[in-house]
């Protein structure tokens, strides 16, 4: 390290390094002397100004001198890299006076870059002679004229393009890199100049100009890391080799002149004196998509764009990306910017992108320009009109052309290439996400103009319809068989197009559904009834045609569009489920015709799908619509129709034609659910609770009749039993009877209670067979899931001595043996089963009353004795973090287990002289607590960190005086070891804020007894520096404060120990 050189050698390296670099760097390798610079900056990093006084100066004059500017470039970068944002070997007092050092010669350093752009390019501008007049200067002048301050400002960005030499490209691609990380750190200010704006914005044209898509080649300089830089003479190829070549790099400075603007527009806090500045940017960067989005008669808009520089485009979404997040309510009512104008150019600049990325970007700005129009209007509801007219012919444009992008007749080819096989990150297929996101716009507009949105789509979805409704005329049925007779090539695209179509537009009328309900229901009641009953309609069609059974002339394109679209009627059907039941409720005690007409005929679509010969796609969408009709409408007559009891038959007496699981849990959730869940505006002496608990029972007890028989074989030996069996009727019947529980967990209690009356034998039979099965995790994992749900949603109505039974056999089952052997085997079911039984206990810890306090010494020996000592040094993520929630569940809501102080007590005698019981329990999970912050397991330290904090804001943890005396200040200082080893750096300012509540209970004590008492403990320090620490550590009490020197003492004492560690043996500390 640099601090243990002798200050002889030092003088002579810094005397010796730069003028080798000045003499030598044409002829060295360009990562050569990309190392020499990082080594000189690393220096003036310790050095400047006090040893090495000239350091800057010397980078500032080679920026002057033409034949060194590019390595005064090169150096002034690494500069700005290594001394803004040093690393930690620095103390923080150098660290601030580095900034302070840097700022200082800001405007110096921006006036030389200014300078550099501005002469080369008026070297190279062609001014005196007068530029033809472009093919579409009229088309922009009046666009022009309101964006720019001025027409002479106007003809001077309109001037042509320069044409660079080599040398003069490469030394503005380096200014340019230089003023991209100067402005990633430095605040904006009147530094900032109007004439290096201007200058920036000079370069940032050259990403307009058409160019060959460069490939990706190196960049032209670096300046520390050796990444990219100029070839050096004689060590590399001429770099402009051809037009190409000069072109790809003119677009570069293109990109980085937009790198410069966007470092600048990211920043949010913008002084008032810089505001003026900002609205030019604006004004300048508009001027540059104007161009971007012209036409002429060589080019379209999306051919410009398509040849540009794919990074140039980025660029620039970014920026727009930016201006209208960060800036726009600051400009919006500006005059000087025409927000309307500029909303134009986006558009055309959005429906023009040749990528799908780049069009999902600009989606996104389009979302996040919408979330800001609608938070405008609903925080200034006076004026709601006039802001919505100022935008309106901006956002029908914008629906329009958005729906006609999600169309085949509208957009075939770019559609066609969208993959819809591939799942991302997120499960959705390239297609979704484009179907997504665009329904997504589609929606923000429908809030804001709900009258033009319904009006635009509404008319397209009927034509579409009207094809899918027509079908019928065409099949033909011979015997068995039945047949669409549309067999020519082109009327089958038509049709795939079509159908595809309708598709996406069902998706979109049910994503719409939400703005049909609550304050506009009334309002918006006959648009939202024609949708209804038109999706009623043609749901009832596919039904009772049956289209997803037809033989086609393409099985393999048209079949599968068939299927989707009926199933996506469905679908968009059950969105409507919350207007239906809205309907049902303002229709209370009046004419329901209508009404039950809507019901009826949709169970009458719904019911002939719910067979095992469905395709499953379809059959689950019509298993969830009825489980919104019995779930979310519950209409009173539900239970009574037709198709209902059809189901109801179907579902429990023919078990051989069983459903696909997920189905068939979804059918018996509609099905309970209609019996079990309170009918609305019906007082509770008209609910027919006898009737509907008898039916409940019969329906359950159909479900559950073979499991039921399993009883009889709880006391047979293994071998007699037969496990498979066994195992496949346990893991048919317990998830549909944990997803009927989980369904009603928050309802009622006469809800839960039919419930549970139904459930009672069921879940004797599972208590009685749960031995049997301890030893087959997989089985054991199901059970304890199903006792987990009951305990959650049902524990009251199972009652206190079942409940207890239940608890004491799963604590005698479960031995250390047992529970060690699950827990070794990491990520397998044995784990999972751990998992829920501590799950089950967090349940039983919180529950309040004394009914299950009798279990809480079996609860913590449970967790401290068994578990604890298995999970302790292994990592078995998942199982610590339950057994750290259940230890938090237990203090949290048993607080009187330990603490018996009353509330007046406290007031009376205080906290230190409180009654303290189970004490050895209590510093056991402290204790735990505590070493699980020295494990690497960020995730539980986070988890356990907020606990302690938790337990203290509501228990005052670190005020109780058994923490106060005798944890806290160990606590304190496993966090500052923790700081210290940077082991989990992502917490930084939780840790921090940890340390602080501990320290606040007695801030006297922290800074006269653990502050010396911890700096003595350090090592790699010695007495001096000590002194020095402790000195910086301010007594302060306010929260900012004290981080801000907690940080500054774990960063210095880091330095010190760095420091004092690469010192040669022997060496003198003064």
């Amino acid at each position: 390290m640099w601090l243990g050189v002798a200050s002889q050698d030092k003088m002579e390296i810094r005397s010796c390094l730069p003028k080798l670099m000045l003499a030598q760097h044409k002829a060295m390798p360009f990562f050569i002397r990309n190392k020499l610079c990082k080594v000189i900056v690393d220096i003036g990093r310790q050095d400047w100004p006090m040893f090495y006084h000239d350091f800057f100066t010397n980078t500032l004059q080679l920026i002057q001198s033409p034949a060194m500017a590019p390595l005064g470039l090169v150096l002034l970068k690494t500069t700005s890299e290594e001394l803004a944002s040093p690393r930690e070997d620095l103390s923080v007092a150098r660290k601030d006076e580095l900034r302070k050092l840097l700022l200082e010669q800001i405007p110096t350093v921006l006036g030389l870059l200014t300078g550099i752009l501005e002469t080369i390019w008026d070297k190279h501008s062609v001014t005196a002679a007068t530029p033809p007049p472009s093919p579409t200067s009229g088309e922009s002048a009046e666009l022009l004229g309101s964006l720019l301050q001025g027409p002479q400002y106007s003809k001077l960005l309109s001037q042509p393009m320069p044409a660079l030499d080599a040398d003069s490209e490469d030394l503005c691609s380096l200014s340019l890199e230089c003023l991209a990380h100067l402005f990633s750190w430095i605040p904006l200010s009147i530094n900032i100049t109007p004439s290096l704006l201007a200058s920036i914005f000079h370069f940032a044209r050259f990403g307009c100009d058409l160019c060959v898509k460069p490939e990706t080649t190196p960049s032209i300089y670096s300046s520390s890391n050796g990444e990219h830089a100029p070839p050096a003479n004689g060590g590399g190829q001429p770099r402009h080799q051809n037009g190409v070549s000069g072109q790809m790099d003119r677009s570069r400075l293109g990109v980085l002149a937009m790198t410069c603007v966007n470092e600048l527009v990211s920043k949010n806090c913008v002084p008032l004196e810089f505001e003026d500045y900002l609205l030019r940017m604006f004004q300048q960067t508009f001027f540059l998509l104007q161009r971007l989005t012209r036409e002429n008669n060589t080019h379209t808009v999306k051919s410009r764009l398509q040849e540009l520089d794919e990074s140039y485009v980025e660029k620039f979404t970014d920026f727009l990306r930016l201006f209208v997040s960060v800036h726009l309510r600051r400009i919006e009512s500006n005059d000087q910017f025409p927000v309307v104008e500029f909303l134009a150019l986006l558009f055309k600049y959005t429906f023009n992108q040749p990528t799908h990325e780049g069009y999902f970007g600009c989606l996104d700005i389009w979302s996040i320009f919408l979330d800001y129009l609608t938070t405008k209007i609903k925080s200034r509801l006076a004026d709601r009109d006039s802001v919505l007219n100022r935008y309106k012919d901006a956002l029908v444009l914008l629906l329009t052309e958005v729906l006609n992008r999600i169309q085949f007749r509208y957009n075939q080819a770019q559609l066609e290439e969208l993959d819809d096989e591939t799942l991302d990150d997120d499960q959705q297929t390239e297609w979704q996400r484009y179907l997504r996101q665009s329904l997504e716009v589609v929606a923000k507009v429908m809030e804001l103009l709900p009258s033009h949105a319904f009006s635009t789509l509404f008319p397209v979805l009927q034509e579409d319809l009207d094809v899918y409704l027509g079908l019928q005329q065409f099949i033909i049925s011979s015997g068995t068989s039945r047949r669409l007779n549309i067999t020519a090539e082109n009327d089958c695209r038509r049709l795939h197009c079509a159908l595809r179509d309708l598709s996406s537009l069902l998706q979109a009328a049910g994503r719409l559904a939400e703005y049909f309900i609550g304050d506009v229901f009334a309002t918006r009641f006959n648009d939202a009834l024609a949708v209804v009953e038109r999706l009623v309609e043609v749901t009832c069609y596919g039904s009772q045609v049956s289209l997803y059974d037809l033989e086609t002339a393409v099985p393999s394109v048209l079949k599968p569009d068939l299927i989707d679209v009926h199933a996506q009627s469905l679908a968009a059907l059950q969105a409507y489920s919350h207007w239906l039941a809205q309907f049902y409720s303002e229709l209370q005690r009046q004419n329901q015709s209508r009404f039950i007409s809507l019901v009826t005929s949709t169970m009458d679509a719904t019911a002939p799908l719910i067979t095992s010969k469905i395709p499953e796609r379809l059959l689950l969408s019509a298993c969830h619509l009825m489980v919104s009709m019995a779930t979310t409408v519950r209409p009173v007559f539900l239970v009574t129709l037709p198709a209902l009891q059809n189901i109801f038959n179907f579902i429990t007496e023919k078990q051989t034609l069983r459903l696909p699981q997920e189905a068939h849990m979804l059918v018996c959730r509609a099905l309970s659910n209609m019996l079990l869940l309170p009918w609305p505006n019906l007082p509770e002496s008209e609910q027919q609770w006898q009737t509907r608990s008898r039916s409940h029972a019969s329906l359950l007890g159909s479900l559950t009749q073979h499991y039921c028989l399993l009883r009889g074989t709880a006391n047979q030996p293994p071998h007699r039993l037969d496990l498979s069996n066994t195992k496949a009727m346990l893991h048919q019947t317990l998830p549909v009877l944990r997803d009927i529980v989980d369904s009603i967990s928050g309802e009622s209690t006469k809800s839960r209670q039919i419930c549970y009356h139904s459930l009672q034998e069921s879940v004797q039979v599972s208590l009685e067979l749960f031995p049997v099965f301890i030893q087959q995790p997989d089985v054991t994992d199901e059970m304890l899931s199903f006792f987990l749900t009951l305990f959650q949603g049902l524990r009251v109505q199972m009652g206190v001595s079942f409940t207890g039974q239940i608890i004491h056999t799963f604590l005698s089952m479960f031995t250390r043996e047992q529970l060690a052997t699950s827990i070794l085997q990491e990520g397998s079911a044995g784990c999972r089963v751990v998992e829920k039984f501590l799950k089950i206990l967090q349940v039983v810890v919180q529950e309040p009353g004394q009914a299950f306090k009798p279990f809480l010494p079996s609860i913590i020996c449970l967790c401290m004795e068994q578990v604890y000592p298995v999970v302790a040094e292994r990592s078995s993520p998942d199982v610590k973090a339950e057994m750290f929630e259940l230890l938090y569940q237990v203090l949290h809501h048993n607080w009187r287990y330990f603490f018996k102080t009353s509330v007046l007590a406290s007031v009376h005698r205080g906290l230190s002289e409180e009654a303290m019981e189970n004490e050895a329990h209590f510093s056991a999970a402290m204790q735990a607590f505590g070493q699980s912050f020295l494990q690497p397991d960020i995730h539980i330290f986070k988890q356990n960190l907020s606990y302690l904090e938790s337990l203290n804001s509501k228990h005052k943890l670190y005020h109780r005086k058994l923490f106060r005396t005798s944890m806290l200040f160990h606590f304190i200082n496993v966090l500052f070891q923790v700081l210290l080893h940077k082991s989990h750096d992502l917490l930084q300012e939780e840790i921090a804020l940890a340390v602080y509540n501990m320290a606040s209970v007695d801030f006297d004590s922290f800074y006269s007894a653990f502050m010396p008492e911890f700096l003595n403990g350090c090592h790699g320090v010695d007495s001096n520096q000590r002194t020095v620490l402790a000195c910086n550590f301010n007594f302060e009490r306010d929260l900012p404060s004290f981080t801000q020197s907690v940080h500054r003492l774990i960063n210095d004492l880091r330095y010190y120990r760095l420091c004092n560690s690469s010192l040669p043996t022997g060496t003198v500390k003064l």
